[in-house]
């Protein structure tokens, strides 16, 4: 009872939550570390949003003569209720928000566009 009560609670607070607008800047910068190697730091609404905003990062960064070669990736939830849910109950959240949404025909979706993080480190090689 006390769970379904923690839940049921939880859900009603991403829910209040939505209506926050979220700044997730839209264009990640390059910083520079030792040894010629860069590292950027990107957000997306999605794990695999996440990682190509980085990669356009580092492209860019390296600009039109050189590719990015990728020396360190780490990857990271940060989502709605983190630290009360795990990601796949986070997820699962924001379904059911969704579908509340749906039902009761207002905007209810709790995702926001840093809920995932991709930090890259990476050198510039040469074409």
């Amino acid at each position: 009872m006390k769970k379904q009560l923690l839940t049921c609670t939880a859900i009603a607070s991403a829910i209040l939550l939505s209506a926050c607008a979220s700044n997730a800047p839209t264009k990640s910068l390059a910083i520079q570390k030792p040894n010629n190697q860069y590292e950027v730091t990107a957000v997306g609404k999605t794990s695999l949003a996440a990682k190509n905003n980085a990669i356009a990062a580092a492209n860019s960064t390296c600009g039109r003569n050189a590719s990015p070669i990728i020396v360190d990736e780490k990857s990271g939830y940060n989502g709605a209720l983190k630290g009360v849910f795990d990601e796949k109950t986070g997820q699962m959240v924001q379904a059911a928000a969704g579908i509340l949404g749906s039902i009761t025909g207002s905007n209810t979706d709790i995702s926001k566009e840093d809920d995932y993080q991709t930090v890259l480190t990476f050198t510039c090689q040469a074409k």
